[in-house]
């Protein structure tokens, strides 16, 4: 253990007795902070527009705060950003986390003086929490890389403008910057290929010892390094690289590879951040699952899933829920979002603690006829297969096929970029209709029905998702790949 590892091993216990007296606490913090929220909001507009102080009960909460997403709780967000004050929540944001919509153009989630520490604070804590957990601190005594979007902010009448990730490079404290890679002016640099390069220059000689960021562009990062220098793997490049972090997205498909490119598995740190609030994170090893982050100046609502585009969906809090049920997330921070559809589906694993999987987005499923496939589904039955074929997949996505030009029933269309294909196409594709019919039972009932032909496999060339990506101009940072969707603008661009 070097000095700087030795020096926070103490803070970093103290830090792991915290996680898991929050894990035990989860229902009465979460009751707490809901009245919280409720009385330091209570004199700002949308408190007087829903009546707080007349809330007494969670039941008095959802018949005053409806169910909104950013488009209807849009006309709250452009007072602030004219300046408005104590619109949303008290004061104004210390910063708008910027991020893209689909619908509704730029999307500006508020984060308030409250609400910006505890992004970073959760970061922190979780990778001080896995050092009390597993003992493992040699990545504070070497430099660590967080492959981000561009730091740089816009001013919006007065308030610091920017990709959330980005903005948490304004709360790395002072401590930990001489760690932190790359330099300011390479994080700058807005093309992710030039900006790859430059990282690669920069810490092609350094002893890399913990790295963070989206698995596929993490994978591009490691690829990049290892043309350069020409060794085998990481290990050979970073050989105290000991710590991968990731969130976003399901690792999984990613492992096998990433694996290989480092020459040996490494210890991962899962989280859950969003632009909303730092939601969950791993909290031991091996443990299913995510804790959800239940002190973080959120108060959480869960929606079975198909119920939430009802015009009165059952609505619970934490005390309320089902080990294995398919909730949509609902916010209400300490930012100013009050009753705000996340858009993800999350399900619980656990309930002693709380820990949840990432089980889909809303917008993300394919119900062309009825099935409502979610992404856990198609992960759960893709991976499995690919495993025991030994098949390693890059990336996919999945679209309904309704209307074949080549006649025929419709089905659902999988595109897929193999590192390592299967021997026998047909026989993969057979066998994982076989696991998606076994997931989905209104998907099986559409085969079984001759409503649907069996799933079609389609084999992309090496880089097709990058180069749609790069098309996108979501090539890098936080960007992801949708695994689903229920039209085919994505599976006929590719």
């Amino acid at each position: 253990m070097g000095f700087r590892s030795a020096l926070i091993y103490p803070f970093a216990q103290y830090i792991g007795r915290r996680i898991r007296r929050m894990a035990a606490n989860a229902v009465g913090d979460q009751e707490k902070i809901m009245y919280q929220l409720l009385s330091r909001a209570g004199q700002t507009a949308f408190g007087r527009d829903h009546h707080f102080s007349t809330i007494k009960t969670f039941d008095d909460f959802t018949r005053a705060v409806p169910i909104r997403d950013y488009e209807e709780l849009k006309p709250y967000i452009e007072r602030v950003k004219t300046g408005e004050r104590d619109v949303l929540w008290p004061g104004l944001p210390a910063y708008f986390a910027k991020t893209s919509g689909t619908t509704s153009g730029a999307k500006y989630i508020p984060m308030s003086r409250e609400s910006t520490p505890l992004h970073f604070g959760t970061a922190r804590d979780a990778l001080f929490n896995y050092f009390a957990r597993t003992g493992n601190g040699r990545w504070l005594d070497g430099k660590l890389i967080f492959l981000s979007g561009s730091p740089e902010v816009e001013d919006v009448n007065g308030i610091p403008t920017g990709r959330l990730s980005g903005i948490s490079n304004h709360l790395v404290p002072a401590w930990l910057r001489t760690n932190q890679m790359p330099s300011w002016e390479t994080n700058c640099i807005d093309d992710w290929e030039e900006k790859v390069e430059r990282i690669v220059d920069e810490t092609l000689g350094a002893d890399m010892r913990l790295i963070s960021g989206i698995p596929p562009w993490v994978q591009m990062y490691y690829e990049r390094l290892l043309a350069r220098s020409g060794k085998q793997t990481i290990r050979e490049i970073f050989p105290n690289y000991s710590v991968f972090v990731y969130g976003g997205v399901n690792f999984e498909p990613y492992r096998a590879k990433l694996e290989e490119l480092v020459g040996a598995p490494i210890d991962t740190v899962e989280t859950y951040p969003a632009s909303e609030g730092f939601i969950a994170f791993q909290d031991c090893w091996p443990a299913e699952g995510l804790l959800l982050n239940t002190r973080a100046g959120m108060f959480f609502e869960f929606v079975p899933a198909d119920e939430i585009f009802k015009e009165n969906p059952t609505r619970l809090w934490l005390r309320d829920v089902e080990i294995g049920v398919n909730y949509a997330l609902i916010l209400h921070t300490n930012a100013g979002l009050w009753g705000y559809n996340i858009g993800d589906t999350v399900q619980f694993v656990s309930k002693n603690p709380y820990r949840i999987v990432v089980s889909g987005r809303i917008k993300h499923f394919i119900s062309a006829f009825g099935e409502h496939v979610i992404g856990k589904e198609v992960e759960e039955a893709l991976l499995p297969v690919a495993n025991a074929m030994g098949v390693r997949i890059v990336e996919f996505t999945v679209a309904p096929q309704v209307n074949p030009s080549e006649g025929g029933l419709p089905y659902h269309e999988w595109f897929i970029e193999f590192d390592t294909p299967p021997a026998d196409l047909p026989a993969f594709e057979a066998a994982v209709d076989r696991a998606m019919r076994e997931q989905n039972i209104y998907y099986d009932d559409l085969i079984t029905g001759n409503v649907l032909r069996p799933l079609v496999i389609r084999a992309l060339p090496r880089d097709a998702f990058r180069e749609y990506m790069k098309t996108q101009g979501k090539l890098g940072g936080q960007n992801k790949v949708p695994r689903l969707a229920n039209d085919r603008k994505i599976a006929d661009a590719l």
